[in-house]
C-alpha cells in the first residue's frame, strides 16, 4: 500500500476524465501551456538585460525646485 500502482494512476485518469470531460482538460491544458510560455519568456526577459534602466526623476510641480523631501520622514507622518 506504499505507492501507487499503474492501475491506481489509471482509475484516477478515468475518475477526472468522467468529471471534467475532454474538452474542459484541453482548454486547462492549453492555458496551462499558454502561461508556462509566457512565464518563460518573462524570465527571459528579466536575464536578457545586464543593467537596470537608469531610474526616472520625477518632479513635483507643487514644490520649488532645489528644494527636498524626506521620503522615510514623510511616511512616518513626521514630514
Amino acid at each position: 500500500m506504499g505507492s501507487l500502482s499503474i492501475w491506481h494512476w489509471l482509475i484516477v485518469l478515468v475518475v477526472v476524465i468522467l468529471v471534467f470531460g475532454t474538452g474542459k482538460l484541453k482548454n486547462m491544458g492549453r492555458d496551462l501551456g499558454g502561461a508556462i510560455k509566457g512565464f518563460k519568456e518573462g524570465i527571459k526577459e528579466g536575464t536578457d538585460s545586464a543593467t537596470p534602466p537608469p531610474p526616472q526623476k520625477v518632479e513635483d510641480s507643487s514644490r520649488p525646485a532645489g528644494q527636498t523631501i524626506d521620503v522615510a520622514a514623510r511616511e512616518k507622518g513626521g514630514g
